[in-house]
């Protein structure tokens, strides 16, 4: 059974793009099933809290040494964690606010990414990913053109960002599809989303 982990970002409703973009792509890919299970976490609607000093706290505190307060605090990260490695691929719907990531997926990563349990430590200078074998889809909605070479390349810090940070954790099998240039009137708005319709169609073969 392949399990798919869902991830929209967006606060918006119908008229998000990365949300209408991923839940056509997950549903192609569950046509194509036929023995999967899908888990689906809506970051936008329902964010996640950030991490505090107890989370840290409690992140480099062995589990049976921690306090009840330590305890409270890391629960809902134990719980994504578990979450997201239960999964073998993920599918998340990401738009591009201020040339990077919503502060709620910001807020996701932090609590997923930790210590001894996505990440391992061997020294204070050598760390390891300790989530293997999963593979990545990010869909993402954004006003400009950032595609290499235009002018406005050099201020994508939305996909280096993310391929740094799951790959810092173990996850290099990242496939983007861009909507861009979605703020430069209704023509090109359609076509950047039929361009990405058309690639995510032809990936739901290789999923």
């Amino acid at each position: 059974m392949t399990h798919l982990l869902h991830l929209d970002t967006s606060p918006r409703g119908d008229r998000s793009v990365s949300r209408q973009l991923s839940k056509e792509f997950v549903q192609m890919w569950q046509d194509q099933q036929n023995d999967h299970t899908i888990t689906y976490r809506d970051l936008g609607h329902n964010p996640v809290p950030f991490v505090d000093e107890t989370w840290i706290a409690a992140s480099f505190t062995p589990p049976e040494a921690r306090t009840p307060e330590q305890q409270a605090g890391i629960e809902i990260s134990d719980r994504l964690v578990d979450e997201f490695l239960a999964a073998d691929c993920y599918v998340f719907g990401v738009p591009m606010y201020n040339f990077n990531v919503p502060a709620v997926f910001k807020a996701y990563i932090d609590q997923i990414v930790r210590p001894f349990r996505t990440f391992g430590i061997d020294s204070p200078t050598n760390f390891y990913g300790l989530v293997e074998g999963k593979k990545m889809l990010v869909i993402t909605a954004r006003g400009g053109d950032f595609s290499p070479g235009s002018p406005a390349a050099p201020y994508d810090l939305q996909e280096p960002y993310m391929r740094t940070i799951f790959g810092f954790i173990g996850v290099t099998d990242i496939t983007f599809v861009h909507a861009q240039q979605l703020a430069w009137g209704e023509e090109a708005s359609a076509k950047a989303i039929a361009d990405a319709q058309s690639k995510l169609k032809s990936l739901t073969a290789s999923w």
